[in-house]
């Protein structure tokens, strides 16, 4: 069996833990292995039925007061349980903030190995085989994992989406044994950003800016682009980020947000190599610049040389239009 952890906020499955899901199951399909789906917490049996159609053979409720708020401790004490009772060949997760932040915690309890942030799975002499960027994203590393189970966590935004049409599986349920008093630390609050805008680590499409913005409210143009586009959010470079003209959790870089979007719009950003190890792996890059020799084109599929402030109400009318047809 391949486990997967499955991310859901307020009863909602993230689009990243279906994406791992779905690439688990095309991997267990050539290795003739089963599909398990982990959920934690309570009130999360209607969520199973989209576990199933990405490809889960079987949903694990996990439920106890402890996993009420989500306490990393207390997650990964039930899935090391879990774990040691099913016996997973592997255990995948998203590589969001709450995958990166598990994933660790239950490879240092399991005592194995973590193959973090993969962008490609294969299967090869009948076992996984992992790639993932290494150097600031200028060079890929493959590799096998020795140890047992095999934990890693998958890139959002890079493995598509399964269908399999089915809404049924088995459903086990089982009641964690971690107590409250065990957790010395618990998630009380989520403080949601704008209108609860969408993490730049799931958005489709980004549109980010940088220090080339001249303000922090000129962001406010950006967030216009956003907001007439599905799944799209707002990034911004360190330096938008450090002159305090938008929040961190816009940020996109080597100390940011690590992003694989269908495309991404870089606005008066320079291409600073950090800048570019958190965004090279999106699948399109628009940049535009005022400075022709900019790094950032050398690494865009199309570029504008120009103002942006003359080029985003333009973009803004004939993206409302595209969106229109």
């Amino acid at each position: 069996m391949i486990l997967v952890y499955i991310e859901a906020r307020e009863g909602k499955i993230k689009k990243a833990s279906l994406e791992a899901l779905s690439e688990a199951r095309r991997r267990a399909d050539e290795l003739n292995l089963e599909i398990g789906g982990a959920l934690l917490g309570s009130g999360l049996e209607a969520a199973a039925a989209e576990v199933f159609a990405r490809g889960a053979h079987k949903a694990f409720l996990l439920e106890g007061e402890a996993l009420d708020a989500y306490s990393a401790q207390a997650e990964a004490a039930a899935l090391e349980e879990l774990v040691k009772d099913a016996r997973p060949e592997a255990v995948f997760f998203s590589a969001t903030a709450r995958g990166k932040d598990l994933a660790p915690r239950l490879a240092a309890r399991l005592g194995v190995s973590l193959a973090s942030d993969c962008t490609r799975l294969e299967v090869k002499d009948g076992r996984i085989e992992y790639t993932r960027p290494i150097f600031a994203g200028k060079a890929l590393l493959s590799f096998r994992l020795k140890s047992a189970p095999q934990i890693a966590s998958l890139r959002p935004n890079v493995f598509p989406l399964l269908d399999t049409g089915r809404k049924d599986g088995e459903v086990v349920k089982r009641a964690a044994a971690v107590r409250p008093d065990q957790v010395r630390g618990r998630v009380t609050e989520v403080r949601s950003g704008k209108g609860g805008a969408l993490d730049v680590t799931e958005a489709e499409v980004i549109f980010s800016g940088g220090r080339g913005m001249k303000g922090p409210e000129n962001f406010a143009l950006l967030e216009e682009l956003s907001g007439a586009v599905p799944r799209s959010a707002v990034g911004a470079s360190r330096s938008a980020v450090d002159s305090g003209w938008i929040d961190h959790h816009h940020q996109v870089g080597q100390t940011g947000k690590t992003v694989s979007p269908n495309v991404y719009f870089a606005f008066g950003i320079s291409g600073a190599i950090q800048h570019l190890a958190g965004m090279s792996s999106s699948k399109v890059i628009v940049a535009v610049n005022k400075d022709p020799e900019a790094p950032i084109f050398k690494a865009a599929d199309y570029g504008i040389v120009g103002d942006l402030f003359q080029v985003i109400p333009p973009l803004k009318e004939e993206l409302k239009k595209l969106l229109e047809e």
